[in-house]
This record gives structure tokens, C-alpha cells and sequence, in this order.
């Protein structure tokens, strides 16, 4: 097994942070940077920053804003939101990005993942892809959630890897915020699907939800966000916790960071 990365999510709208449930009624947890600086000294992995908007105001990423974060960033980062061409990646990667995550534009042009992956890497395509379950089956989602694109998601998950995606974050919009653990059948089946890395988000409340993610499910990395935001809980700990189930995690932790 590749080692196992713990990776917060940062929801961003307006300049500053949020959490919602079901990808809805978004609250402000407090500013970007702050928390970029306070993650690089508890021994995550990565970073996943998403605009969440940014879909709906048709401009370009903020490019200005992810070089900010950027300078104060020290492990790899992810953007996503509002990105739908080449010269858009190209800049955030220059601001301090080292991965796109894309959603809402590749179901409109599904070729994007190639350009990126051809362009500069598979490692840097990072497809994003947002489920509801429905009728015995699971849709993608668009548009932070609010729009059906009639696929399947098992078939969406073969055709981004076939482009080129050399990632998987699949979400449970229903999970999303409840803090009640992912939805582990659709992780198995999206990890069972494809050859590529899996990341689990949605749901994540407790340790426990995370070592059932990789271990039940056969995830290769966790996302999560309320878990950090609104308990005790920590990057480390989740790392101390997976390693005491035996799952290789990617970086030696220190206990102390628990505190």
C-alpha cells in the first residue's frame, strides 16, 4: 500500500473561508491565510483550496490571492474553482500551485484533462467529481452541487482516468458537513473502478471514519474539513490514528501536535 495522505480541504468564498452541509448554508470560519500557516505546522500533507464561487462569476482564478497564500504555503497545494483553460493552470502554477483540481468545466470539455495532463503532468489533474446518490446509483454533480450532468459516476471516474486525470477526489454531497463518515460504498466503488489514487472527502467526523475510508474502501488519500475546523481533532492525530491501524502514512507525526 502507497502511503496514506491526510489532506484538509479549504472552502473559499468572498475572500475568506466556509463550511456548509450538503454543500449548503455556508458559515465563515475565519480568513485564508491564517489557516494555510497553522496547517504547515500541523504536518499535513496537503492542500486543497477551492473557490467555491468562482463558477458563477465567470472570471478568472484568483490568481493574486493563491500567490499569497502560496509564500506562506510549504506543502503541496491544490486549487480548484473557476478554471477552464490552460492559461489559467499555467498561472496558478506559477503563483504557487502544484495541482488543479477541476470540476464544473470538464463536463462541458472533457479534453481540458488531457491538455493539463499532457501540458504539465498527470499529477497535476486532479479531477474533481461531486456525487448524490440517486435512485440506486450515484449522478455527478456540477456547480458546486447544484446541477445534475446526467453521469454516472463510475463511468465519469474511468473516462477522467483515460484522460489523464492522475487523481480522484470524489465527494458525497450528501456527507458533506454531517461529520457522520464518508460514504464508504461509493469510495469502494470509485477506488475499485480506476487504477489511479482516490482521494475520500465528505463526511469525515472522527479517526475512525478515516481508517474505515482506506482500510474498508480502498482510498489512497482522506479530505477532510468540519473534523479540523470544528473539533479537537487534528492532522496529526488522524496520522497517529491511521498509523495504529497499520496504514503507512506518508510522514513521521509528533504527538505533540495532538495537543
Amino acid at each position: 500500500m502507497l502511503k496514506v495522505r491526510v489532506i484538509p480541504t479549504l472552502l473559499w468564498k468572498n475572500f475568506g473561508l466556509v463550511k456548509g452541509i450538503g454543500f449548503d448554508s455556508w458559515r465563515r470560519v475565519g480568513p485564508v491565510l491564517p489557516a494555510v500557516k497553522v496547517y504547515n505546522q500541523r504536518e499535513v500533507d496537503e492542500l486543497v483550496l477551492v473557490d467555491i464561487v468562482a463558477h458563477d462569476t465567470g472570471d478568472d482564478p484568483d490568481v493574486e490571492s493563491v500567490n499569497d497564500f502560496g509564500q506562506d504555503c510549504f506543502v503541496p497545494l491544490t486549487v480548484g474553482g473557476g478554471i477552464t483553460n490552460l492559461g489559467q493552470v499555467q498561472r496558478l502554477l506559477r503563483a504557487g500551485a502544484d495541482k488543479v483540481c477541476v470540476n464544473t468545466a470538464i463536463y462541458r470539455d472533457p479534453g481540458l484533462i488531457t491538455e493539463i495532463a499532457t501540458r504539465f503532468g498527470s499529477q497535476c489533474a486532479v479531477a474533481s467529481i461531486d456525487v448524490r446518490a440517486l435512485d440506486g446509483d450515484w449522478e455527478c454533480f456540477s456547480h458546486a452541487g447544484r446541477e445534475p450532468t446526467g453521469r454516472k459516476v463510475l463511468d465519469w471516474a474511468r473516462e477522467v482516468e483515460d484522460r489523464g486525470a492522475g487523481e480522484i477526489l470524489v465527494t458525497s454531497i450528501e456527507r458533506d458537513g454531517t461529520m457522520e463518515g464518508y460514504d464508504l460504498a461509493l469510495i469502494e466503488k470509485v477506488a475499485s473502478a480506476v487504477r489511479i489514487p482516490v482521494i475520500a472527502s465528505g463526511g469525515a467526523g472522527n479517526y475512525e471514519h478515516m481508517v474505515a475510508a482506506v482500510l474498508e474502501a480502498g482510498a489512497s488519500a482522506v479530505a477532510a474539513a468540519s473534523i479540523f475546523h470544528y473539533t479537537e481533532q487534528t492532522p496529526a492525530g488522524a496520522k497517529a490514528a491511521l498509523a495504529a491501524a497499520g496504514v503507512p502514512v506518508r510522514a513521521s507525526f509528533n504527538p505533540d501536535l495532538d495537543a
